[in-house]
C-alpha cells in the first residue's frame, strides 16, 4: 500500500460500488485476456475457456453473501449436496432377489487416491447387516492354542496396535463380465473392491501371548450374524499378516463392515474376511463347509479344479475415461489425463502398461503416489486428445512376485470361461469417435 493513501480514501474507494463493479470488470477482462495468451502456448486448457464476463467470476456468488452453516450442524460429516451420484449401488443381477444376502459396489469412477471412504466401500453379505452391540461383544480363541481365551474388546485394544492399507476383493469382480461385456459399467464390472486404512492387532502377536502348538495348521474364523459364515485359513497366512481390525479410515468399523471387529486377510479373496467376529479355531486339518468347497474354486479345462485359490491375482482397470466418465467434452488437441488402478493380492505393483489399440502394443503408465504392498496404486498417462479417434484403452499390470496381467486368452486357455472367480485377464474400453466409452471385449 502506498504509505500516502489515507484510510479515508480507502473508505471511499470501497464505498463506491460503481467504481468497484468498473475496476472489478476491467481487472478480469485484463486478467482473462492474459489468461488466453498464456494458454495460447499450451494444451491443457483450452484458450475458449478463459471467458471475461464469466458470471461465475464477474458477480458475487450467493454463498459468499451470507453466512454459512454452523460448524456442528451435521455431527457428522456428510458430503457435499453437489456429489449425490458417488454412491454405492446395487441390481437385481447382482443380489438374486434378496438384497439382504447380496453386494454393494463401489464407485470406481469418482475414487481419489487409493482410499475409499467408509461410505462408499463394497459390501457384501450372506444375510444382512449385523447390528451389535460392543458391550456384549466377545471373541473366542481356542482349539490347538496353550490357553484358550476369551476377550471382550476392550481387553482385545489392549493389544499393540498397527495400522495398514489394503484392499479387499471379492473374488468373483469382473467375473460377471467373463463370457462378455454385461454392464456397460466401471462401478459394476469392477467395482467388488475397495482399499483402506485398517487397524487393529496381528494375529500372529494374539499367538505369541496365548502359544499356539506346533500341530496347528489351519484357523477357523466364523462371524455372529445369522448366517454364521465360516472361513478356513491356513497357518502360514495367519502368522505372516493376518489381522483382527476394529478400525477403517481412522474411525471405528461401519456396521456392513462388520462392527466391532472383523478379519483381514490382506490381498486374499474378500469372503475370506470374515466379518461380526466371534471365534477363533485352531486345528491340525481344515474346517470346510459346503459353501467353501463348491464355491470358492476354480474348475480348470481338464476338469481338474484349484481347490486352494486364495490371493487375488494382479490386476488393473482404466477409471478414467470410463462408461460413466465419458470425453465427450473434449476438444481436439486437449491434453487429458488417462487414469486407472493397479492391485495385486501377491505383492507390490510394480509398473503398469497401457495400450491404445487393444493389447497389441503398449505404452508405460507412470505409477502415482504411494506404492503399497497388497494395496491399490494409481497410475496414469498423459494423451492428446484427436476428435474422432477411436481408441481400444486396455491395461496390463505387473508385480514384484514376478505376475503380469494375462489376457482373456491366456486365461481362458487355463480356466476355460465356465467360472466366475479370480479373473484378471486385462480389460478393454473403447473409446468412440465422438467420445462415447464402451465396455469391450478382445479376443485373438
Amino acid at each position: 500500500m502506498n504509505e500516502k493513501t489515507s484510510q479515508k480514501d480507502l473508505e471511499t474507494l470501497s464505498n463506491d460500488k460503481s467504481l468497484n463493479e468498473s475496476n472489478r470488470r476491467d481487472f478480469f477482462k485484463k486478467t482473462a485476456a492474459f489468461s488466453m495468451t498464456a494458454l495460447a502456448g499450451t494444451s491443457l486448457l483450452s484458450a475458449t475457456d478463459a471467458l471475461a464476463d464469466d458470471p461465475a467470476i464477474m458477480h458475487h456468488v450467493p454463498w459468499g453473501q451470507k453466512l454459512g452453516d454452523p460448524v456442528t450442524k451435521n455431527r457428522y460429516g456428510i458430503p457435499s449436496a453437489y456429489e449425490h451420484n458417488n454412491i454405492r449401488r446395487n441390481t437385481k443381477l447382482l443380489a438374486s432377489g434378496n438384497f439382504q444376502a447380496s453386494i454393494a459396489v463401489c464407485p470406481l469412477h469418482e475414487s481419489e487416491g487409493i482410499i475409499t471412504p467408509n461410505g462408499l466401500f463394497f459390501s457384501r453379505s450372506h444375510g444382512g447387516t449385523a447390528h451389535i452391540d460392543p458391550n456384549m461383544f466377545r471373541l473366542m480363541i481356542h482349539g490347538l492354542v496353550e490357553k484358550d481365551i476369551v476377550l471382550t474388546l476392550d481387553q482385545l485394544k489392549r493389544y499393540p496396535r498397527v495400522t495398514r492399507t489394503h484392499f479387499i476383493e471379492c473374488p468373483a469382480n469382473g467375473g460377471q463380465e467373463w463370457r462378455g461385456p454385461q454392464f456397460n459399467s466401471l462401478q459394476f464390472a469392477k467395482g467388488f473392491m475397495s482399499s483402506a486404512e485398517w487397524t487393529g492387532v496381528y494375529i500372529k502377536t494374539i499367538l505369541e501371548d496365548l502359544g499356539l502348538k506346533p500341530d496347528a495348521r489351519w484357523m477357523l474364523a466364523e462371524g455372529s450374524d445369522n448366517s454364521e459364515m465360516g472361513r478356513t485359513i491356513p497357518i502360514d497366512k495367519v502368522l505372516d499378516d493376518a489381522m483382527l481390525v476394529w478400525g477403517q479410515n481412522g474411525e471405528a468399523l461401519r456396521p456392513e463392515q462388520g462392527y466391532p471387529v472383523r478379519l483381514l486377510v490382506p490381498g486374499w479373496e474378500g469372503n475370506l474376511c470374515v466379518k461380526w467376529l466371534k471365534r477363533l479355531e485352531f486345528a491340525s486339518e481344515p474346517f470346510y463347509c459346503k459353501e467353501e468347497t463348491a464355491k470358492y474354486t476354480a474348475l480348470k479345462k481338464t476338469g481338474k479344479a484349484i481347490q486352494h485359490f486364495y490371493a487375488n491375482e494382479v490386476n488393473s482397470t482404466v477409471v478414467s475415461p470410463s462408461p460413466e466418465k465419458p470425453w465427450t467434452d473434449l476438444k481436439d488437441g486437449d491434453l487429458i489425463e488417462i487414469e486407472g488402478l493397479a492391485w495385486s493380492g501377491m505383492g507390490t505393483i510394480t509398473g503398469v502398461d497401457l495400450s491404445f489399440d487393444g493389447g497389441r502394443n503398449y505404452v508405460t503408465a507412470h505409477l502415482k503416489g504411494l506404492v503399497l504392498p497388497k494395496s491399490w496404486t494409481r497410475w496414469s498417462y498423459m494423451h492428446t486428445y484427436k476428435k474422432g479417434e477411436v481408441l481400444l484403452l486396455t491395461s496390463r499390470a505387473m508385480d514384484d512376485a514376478g505376475y503380469i496381467q494375462p489376457t482373456v486368452d491366456e486365461e481362458t486357455e487355463i480356466l476355460g470361461v465356465e467360472g466366475v472367480y479370480h479373473r484378471n485377464g486385462v480389460e478393454t474400453w473403447e473409446v468412440t469417435a465422438e467420445g462415447e466409452v464402451n465396455h469391450v471385449q478382445i479376443r485373438s
